[in-house]
C-alpha cells in the first residue's frame, strides 16, 4: 500500500529551496547567495535584452522574464542552483510565433506551455523526459545555433530589411538581397564587440566578458553618434519605442514589470489580439514544443548543476516550478523562460548555495531596469548581435556534433542530421516530434533485434540426453513487446510434425505487452489444432497474471507453467504418456 501511495504522491513544491534550508542556512550562506545573485544578474541583463530582440520582441520583455521567471521558478522549482530566464534555445520556436501571432500570441503560447509543464510534473514525467536520446538533443541544439547566428547577420552588418520571414530559407534569401545595404560602421562596432568577448576571458579578470564588451561598445557608439552624424550607429534607444499610459520614450521603459493580460498586447497587425478557439488550436503545437524543450533544458541544466555541486534535484518539482513560472511571467510581459546552463554555471562558480541567489539575480535585473534604462538604451544593436554569435557558437557544441557524426552508429547519425536539418529548414515543432519519433523507432528496432527465440539442445539446457524426441526445447530472450513479440513467437511454429510438447525457457523475458499477449493466444490456438502442448519455464509471476487477465489460463495437456526445466520435462513426459494411453487401440476380448 505504501508503494501505491507513493506512486500517486504529488511533486514537492519548492523542493530546491527546502533542501537548501535543510542543509543549513545562515548569514554566511545569505552573503554568498547575495554576491552570486549580483554577479549572475550582471551577466543576465545583456543576454535577456539580446535574446528578446532575437525572438522579435522589444528588449524589456526579456528583462521582465529574467525578473519574474528568475524569482518564481527558483522558489517553486526543484533545483537549488538553476537560473531561469530567456534562453537561446527558444529563439527558433518563439520567432515564428511572433511573426504569425505577435507578442500577444507568444505570451498566450507561453501560458499554455506553463500549463503543460505543470501537468507533466504532476504526472511525474520528470524522469522520463531525461531519457530523450543524445542525438536528438545535439541535432536540434546545433540547428538552433545555426538559426540564431543567421538571424543576427542583419544586425551585425547593419542591413536594411523590410521584415524577416517565418522560415530559415526565406530569411537567408532576404539577407542575401539586402547585402548591398551593409553599413561598415555597424560591422566595425560588431567586430570590436566580438573581439572583446573572445579575448577578455583570457585575461582571467573576474568581471564578466559580456558586461565589459557591451559597456565598451556602448561608449564607442555614444561617441560616434555624438560627433559623427553621418556614421550613426543603431542602438536599442534608436530601434525601439515604448508607451505606457500617457508616458512614452525610446529604448527601455524605466519602470518595473506590471500586470497585463497577454491578449491585450498586439497581435501580428499591431492591434490587440482576438482570442478564439482557432487561435488556441494554432498555438497548441508550438506550446507543446515549448513545454518539451523547456523541460529538457531545465532538467539538463539541473543535472549539470548536480554534477558541479554533488547535490540532487527533484525533477518533478522542477517541472512544476518551470510551469508556474511560465504561467505567471506572461501576466507581467515576460516571454518564455527555462533554466540556462551558462548562467547556472556562473551562479555556482560565484558561490551560490540556495535558490535565493536566483531571487537576488532577479532583484539585480529589476534595479537595472529602474535606474539604468537610459544607459541600457545606448547598447548598439550590432554589439548584441555579436553577443548572440558567441552564444550560438557555444550552444552549437561543434566538437560534440562532429564526434557524433564520426563515431555514432548509422541510425543515430541519421537521427542527428534529421533533427538538425528539420530545425534549420522548418521549425522546432517538427524537429522535436520527428526526432523523438525516429529515435523511438530505432530503439524499437534494436530491442526487436535483441528479442529472439531459438531452439536449443538438451546439452545446452543441461538436461539428460535421453529427452523424448517428441519434446522440443526453446530459449526466449528479451522483452516481448509490439516490435518483437510476433517475430519471437513465430519461431515456435517452426517445429516438425513429430513434436508434441514445446518447452520454452522464459527466464530472460523481462516484459510482455498487449501485442505479446495476443501473439501467445494465437500461438496457443495454432498449437491446440496441431495437438502440441506448451510449457513456460520460469515465467515471472506478474506475466502469468497478465496472461490470466487476458483469458489465457493453464490447461492440462495444452498450457502449463513450471519453475525449472527438470520439472517441465517431467510434465512433458507425463503428457506424452497420457496421450499414448488415450490413443492406444482397445484390447479385443477372446472369442
Amino acid at each position: 500500500m505504501a508503494s501505491k501511495r507513493q506512486q500517486f504522491q504529488l511533486p514537492a513544491f519548492g523542493a530546491g529551496l527546502r533542501n537548501a534550508w535543510r542543509a543549513g542556512y545562515g548569514l554566511s550562506q545569505l552573503r554568498r547567495d547575495l554576491l552570486a545573485g549580483l554577479t549572475v544578474g550582471i551577466v543576465s541583463i545583456p543576454l535577456a535584452m539580446a535574446l528578446a530582440i532575437a525572438t522579435g520582441v522589444p528588449p524589456q520583455h526579456g528583462l521582465y522574464t529574467a525578473i519574474i521567471a528568475g524569482a518564481v521558478i527558483a522558489i517553486a522549482g526543484g533545483s537549488r542552483f538553476n537560473i531561469s530566464g530567456p534562453t537561446a534555445a527558444f529563439v527558433v520556436i518563439l520567432f515564428p510565433i511572433v511573426q504569425q501571432h505577435g507578442v500577444g500570441g507568444l505570451l498566450i503560447a507561453t501560458l499554455m506551455a506553463g500549463m503543460i509543464l505543470i501537468a507533466l510534473g504532476f504526472m511525474r514525467m520528470g524522469q522520463l523526459i531525461r531519457y530523450v536520446p543524445y542525438p536528438v538533443i545535439v541535432g536540434f541544439t546545433a540547428g538552433i545555433a545555426v538559426v540564431i547566428a543567421t538571424l543576427q547577420i542583419p544586425g551585425f552588418l547593419g542591413l536594411t530589411l523590410p521584415s524577416m520571414g517565418e522560415h530559415y530559407v526565406e530569411n537567408v534569401w532576404h539577407i542575401a538581397e539586402a547585402l548591398d545595404t551593409i553599413r561598415l560602421q555597424e560591422v566595425a562596432i560588431g567586430a570590436f564587440t566580438l573581439a572583446v568577448l573572445l579575448l577578455w576571458p583570457r585575461l582571467k579578470i573576474g568581471i564578466p566578458a559580456p558586461l565589459v564588451a557591451l559597456a565598451l561598445a556602448a561608449a564607442v557608439g555614444w561617441v560616434v553618434n555624438l560627433y559623427l552624424d553621418e556614421a550613426s550607429i543603431r542602438t536599442i534607444a534608436s530601434s525601439f519605442t515604448w508607451t505606457i499610459g500617457e508616458r512614452s520614450g525610446q529604448g527601455i521603459p524605466p519602470v518595473p514589470p506590471s500586470f497585463m493580460l497577454p491578449w491585450n498586447l498586439p497581435g501580428p497587425d499591431g492591434e490587440p489580439l482576438q482570442v478564439s478557439l482557432g487561435l488556441i488550436r494554432q498555438l497548441i503545437g508550438p506550446a507543446i514544443a515549448i513545454a518539451i524543450l523547456g523541460a529538457i533544458e531545465s532538467l539538463l541544466c539541473a543535472s549539470v548543476a548536480d554534477g558541479m555541486t554533488n547535490t540532487r534535484h527533484d525533477p518533478n518539482s522542477e517541472l512544476v516550478g518551470q510551469g508556474i513560472g511560465n504561467l505567471i511571467t506572461p501576466l507581467f510581459g515576460g516571454i518564455t523562460a527555462t533554466a540556462a546552463i551558462a548562467r547556472t554555471a556562473t551562479n555556482i562558480r560565484s558561490g551560490a548555495v540556495s535558490p535565493l541567489s536566483a531571487v537576488f539575480h532577479a532583484v539585480a535585473v529589476l534595479l537595472a531596469v529602474i535606474s539604468l534604462a537610459g544607459l541600457l538604451g545606448l547598447v548598439p544593436m550590432a554589439a548584441l548581435a555579436a553577443l548572440l554569435f558567441v552564444v550560438a557558437w557555444n550552444m552549437s557544441e561543434v566538437r560534440h556534433f562532429v564526434h557524433t557524426l564520426r563515431s555514432a552508429p548509422g541510425g543515430d547519425v541519421a537521427v542527428l542530421l534529421t533533427c538538425f536539418l528539420l530545425t534549420v529548414i522548418f521549425d522546432m515543432v517538427i524537429a522535436v516530434g520527428v526526432g523523438i519519433g525516429l529515435a523511438a523507432a530505432l530503439f524499437i528496432r534494436r530491442m526487436a533485434q535483441i528479442t529472439n527465440a531459438r531452439r536449443i539442445t538438451p546439452a545446452e539446457a543441461r538436461l539428460r540426453e535421453d529427452l523424448p524426441p517428441q519434446v522440443a526445447l526453446f530459449d526466449m530472450n528479451g522483452p516481448l513487446f509490439f516490435g518483437a513479440a510476433e517475430k519471437a513467437v513465430d519461431t515456435l511454429h517452426l517445429v516438425d510434425s513429430s513434436i508434441q510438447v514445446i518447452i520454452v525457457d522464459m527466464h530472460d523475458v523481462t516484459s510482455m505487452d498487449a501485442t505479446a499477449l495476443v501473439a501467445v493466444e494465437t500461438m496457443l490456438g495454432h498449437m491446440r489444432r496441431r495437438g502440441i502442448g506448451l510449457i513456460f519455464v520460469d515465467l515471472q509471476p506478474r506475466m502469468i497474471t497478465k496472461l490470466r487477465r487476458a483469458g489465457i489460463r493453464k490447461t492440462r495437456g495444452e498450457l502449463m507453467y513450471s519453475s525449472n526445466l527438470e520439472s517441465a520435462v517431467r510434465t512433458a513426459e507425463r503428457w506424452l504418456t497420457e496421450k499414448q494411453s488415450t490413443s492406444a487401440p482397445p484390447t479385443s476380448s477372446p472369442a
